[in-house]
C-alpha cells in the first residue's frame, strides 16, 4: 500500500545558516583493543542479499571453475535447488559485515580458524551476521594486542550457513581518540551443531568438468603446480566494497600513504580477495569435481599484495578419506593445503624452496629460519568430492 505526502519546494538555504567549525564532528567507526570484552556480541549492520547475477560475476571474476557456481542446469542437476554463491564470496561478504564491529582499525589479519561452511547460499537469500569475542590478549603498554572472534552468518530464516573464526592485531586506543558506544543490548550468540545440510545429490553432466579432479585422482603426498597466474590491479579497490568490507586501508590511498612499514604506502589488497583468486586458480585441478566446500583452517597471510603483483598458486594433498554415511558412495573428503605466491610461479618456487614451501611461516622465526618473501598465503581446506561415475 501507498500513501501520498506532499512537502513543500526545495529552497537554497545554505547562506542564510551561519557555519561554525566548532559544531564540526568526525564519526569514528571500529574499535581499540579496550573496546573488546570477551563475551561482547556484536550485531553487525547492513546485511546482504545475494543475487544471480552477482553471485555469477564473483565466480568468474575470481576465476571459478566448479559448474556448480557458473551453469544453473549443472547445479539443479547435481541436487540444488539453483545455482548456489561460491563458498568464497558467501566467505567475503560474512567477513566483511562483521568489518565495521571487528576490525575496521585493526593492523592486521593474523589468521582464520575452524571456518564450517553448514548449508549452501542461494540467490534470493539475504545474510546476517554476528560476532563473540572469545579473547582478548594484551601485549604490553604501547604495543598492539589481539583479539580473536568467532563469527556466524544467518540467512533469512535464521538458519546458519558459515561460522569461523580470526584473529586481529589491534592497536590501544590513542590518547583522547573517541570510540563507538558498545550496543546497549547483548545479543544471543546461537549455538552450532556440527552438522553440515546438502541436498540429496544428483549426477552432474559428464561434459560440464574436467576428467582429473575426481575423489579417486588424490592422493595423500600428491603436489599440484598450478600453471596460470593472476595479475591483481586497482580493480581490488572497488571489489573490496562490492563485498562490503568497509577498512580504509583497502581503498583509500591517502590513509594508506600515511602509514609506515610493510603494510603502508598504498592501499592493500583485501586479504578475503587474494584468498578467492588463490583458490579459483586452483580449482580447475582441484575443485571442478567438488559438491560442498566443507571449510577451512589455520590460514594465514604471510606477506601483503599490491596492486601490480601477479598471485600463484600451489596445492599439496594431506588426506583422501570417505565421507560418512551413504554420501560415501557419491563422494569423499579431501583436506588440501592451498599456498599463495605472488611473483613467482609454483613450479619455480618449488626448485627454489623445496619441502620449506609447505612449512608455516609463522613457526619459522622461532626456528631460526627466513621467511619466504614471495608466500602470500596458506591455508588447509577441506572439499567434499565427487567419486568418478
Amino acid at each position: 500500500m501507498t500513501k501520498e505526502y506532499t512537502f513543500e519546494p526545495q529552497r537554497e538555504k545554505a547562506s542564510a545558516v551561519p557555519a561554525d567549525p566548532k559544531r564540526a564532528r568526525q564519526p569514528q567507526y571500529g574499535r581499540y583493543l579496550e573496546d573488546f570484552e570477551p563475551g561482547q556480541v556484536f550485531a553487525h549492520p547492513r546485511g546482504y542479499t545475494f543475487d544471480f547475477a552477482g553471485a555469477q560475476i564473483f565466480a568468474r571474476t575470481y576465476m571459478q571453475t566448479n559448474p556448480l557456481y557458473l551453469n544453473r542446469e549443472a547445479a539443479r542437476a547435481a541436487g540444488f535447488r539453483d545455482a548456489p554463491a561460491s563458498p568464497q564470496q558467501v566467505f567475503n561478504v560474512a567477513l566483511s559485515l562483521g568489518v565495521q564491529n571487528n576490525s575496521e582499525k585493526a593492523m592486521a589479519n593474523l589468521g582464520y580458524y575452524d571456518a564450517r561452511f553448514i548449508r549452501p547460499v542461494y540467490p534470493g537469500d539475504t545474510l546476517r551476521a554476528l560476532s563473540l569475542v572469545l579473547n582478548r590478549r594484551e601485549r604490553g603498554e604501547g604495543k598492539p594486542g589481539i583479539v580473536h572472534m568467532r563469527t556466524l552468518a544467518l540467512n533469512q530464516k535464521e538458519e546458519a550457513v558459515l561460522q569461523y573464526e580470526r584473529k586481529i592485531m589491534i592497536p590501544e586506543r590513542p590518547h583522547g581518540s573517541i570510540s563507538p558506544k558498545t550496543p546497549g543490548s547483548r545479543p544471543d550468540f546461537p549455538e552450532v551443531s556440527s552438522a553440515v545440510f546438502l541436498p540429496e545429490f544428483g549426477e552432474i553432466p559428464a561434459h560440464t568438468t574436467g576428467s582429473g579432479t575426481y575423489f579417486e585422482n588424490f592422493a595423500p603426498g600428491d603436489i599440484l603446480l598450478h600453471k596460470s597466474g593472476r595479475t591483481v590491479s586497482d580493480e581490488h579497490m572497488a571489489q573490496t566494497y562490492l563485498v562490503g568490507n568497509t577498512h580504509p586501508l583497502h581503498y583509500d590511498a591517502v590513509y594508506a600513504g600515511g602509514l609506515s612499514g610493510a603494510m603502508g604506502g598504498r592501499p592493500v589488497v583485501y586479504g578475503g580477495l587474494v584468498f578467492a583468486w588463490l583458490e579459483g586458480l586452483a580449482s580447475r585441478d582441484v575443485s571442478e569435481n567438488a559438491f560442498f566446500e566443507l571449510g577451512f583452517t589455520e590460514g594465514y597471510h604471510t606477506q601483503p599484495t599490491f596492486s601490480g603483483d601477479t598471485l600463484y598458486a600451489v596445492t599439496r594433498v594431506l588426506d583422501a578419506e570417505n565421507a560418512p554415511g551413504d554420501l560415501n558412495l557419491r563422494a569423499g573428503v579431501v583436506t588440501l593445503q592451498l599456498i599463495g605466491l605472488k611473483n613467482l610461479c609454483g613450479a619455480d618456487a618449488l626448485e627454489r624452496y623445496g619441502k620449506e614451501l609447505f612449512e608455516k611461516e609463522n613457526a619459522k622465526p622461532k626456528q631460526g629460519k627466513q621467511k619466504i618473501e614471495a608466500k602470500v598465503f596458506e591455508i588447509e581446506r577441506r572439499l567434499l568430492v565427487r567419486r568418478s561415475p
